[in-house]
């Protein structure tokens, strides 16, 4: 009776994890299918042969583009681009990816937040190499354009990794031309991002700030640097002396429908003690020193204000000795030093010190 006893639950055991693994495929071949069978059924299609698109794209770009190839790492001229604009299908001229969603993601190609509109992306499985990958193609036109991850940037973690070759690139229009394959929804995404804003905060080693600022929803990108010193163009290195002046800072665009300046400004008084001077817990200098850098008369007055009510609150205990100054030159940190924390997932959540900050 025994062994009879041991039978059965082995039986089912196996049934369990039959039918649940069965369930499972199940759902992601309909969540697949939703995916490639949405809304983007709607835009009308570009559909030419494989001599037509010959005729048209660089041998290069038709290996990429029609055979689902990758170009190699560091080597696209759109990995370590940062101007303002719109990235296109280098097929059908259909808007995909915003400058506002671009960031470094470290792994050698153009990486992005989120694609300008969901309804010109298409996602495939992809089960070659031995792995298995969702494959990001152009709706309209069916351009393979690289692969999204789940290792990216919150509040959403997506990590687009795309192929310089499957884009083009028009700098400074947010807001694309009209045609028969663009719809009204991608103009008012469009505008959306024209309405972003920037704020400059210091408040220690940039790379905690950096990663506590990006889980903030409403962040649209980020970017460390040094700013408010007297020498131009300064390395790492050289911030480091404590001899130019200048403080380790974050760039922050956001959205202001989604943040305000002033929940900004809390959160910058959240993640750090803005009562120390020229130094945040063990780094110490000038560089590390609290300082809110305005671009205006009223991201000036909302620093002020919240100062004075944290004052009056005693939140502290002691007097807030963060510098409110005009915003000065912004000087881009070295690369390695863009979303540190993302790059090397650093699980000490956001806290820097003598044996986090170290390289």
């Amino acid at each position: 009776m025994k062994k009879k006893s041991i039978y059965i639950i082995v039986i089912i055991v196996f049934l369990t994890g039959y039918l649940s693994l069965k369930s499972l495929s199940k759902q992601e071949s309909l969540n697949t299918e939703k995916l490639n069978n949405g809304e983007n059924n709607m835009i009308k299609k570009v559909e030419k042969t494989n001599k037509e698109w010959k005729e048209v794209l660089t041998p290069e770009k038709y290996r990429v583009m029609r055979k689902s190839g990758t170009e190699k790492p560091f080597s696209g001229k759109y990995d370590n681009h940062y101007e303002k604009g719109i990235y296109y299908c280098a097929g059908c001229n259909t808007p995909l990816f915003s400058s506002e969603t671009k960031y470094d993601h470290g792994t050698g190609w153009p990486s992005f937040k989120a694609p300008f509109d969901e309804n010109y992306i298409e996602y495939r499985k992809d089960n070659s190499l031995f792995m298995r990958r969702i494959e990001v193609r152009c709706a309209v036109c069916g351009a393979h354009l690289g692969h999204v991850f789940d290792d990216g940037p919150g509040p959403t973690h997506k990590h687009y990794c795309i192929n310089s070759v499957s884009l083009d690139f028009k700098e400074a229009e947010l807001k694309p031309k009209s045609g028969s394959n663009h719809s009204e929804k991608s103009d008012d995404s469009a505008k959306k991002v024209a309405k972003t804003q920037e704020a400059i905060f210091a408040a220690g080693c940039f790379w905690g700030v950096e990663d506590k600022f990006r889980k903030i929803p409403g962040v649209v990108s980020t970017e460390v640097g040094y700013t408010g010193g007297r020498v131009k163009n300064p390395t790492y290195e050289q911030v480091c002396t404590d001899k130019t002046g200048h403080a380790e800072a974050v760039k922050i665009t956001f959205d202001p429908s989604l943040i305000s300046y002033e929940g900004l400004l809390k959160v910058f008084f959240s993640i750090h003690d803005a009562t120390q001077i020229n130094r945040q817990g063990p780094d110490i200098g000038r560089q590390y020193r609290s300082a809110i850098f305005y671009f205006n008369d009223e991201q000036k007055m909302a620093a002020e204000k919240i100062i004075k009510e944290l004052e009056s609150s005693g939140r502290f205990g002691k007097s807030i000795a963060t510098e409110i100054v005009p915003a000065s030159e912004f000087n881009k940190a070295e690369r390695y030093h863009q979303q540190y924390y993302e790059k090397r997932k650093k699980g000490n959540n956001g806290q820097c010190g003598t044996d986090s900050c170290l390289i």
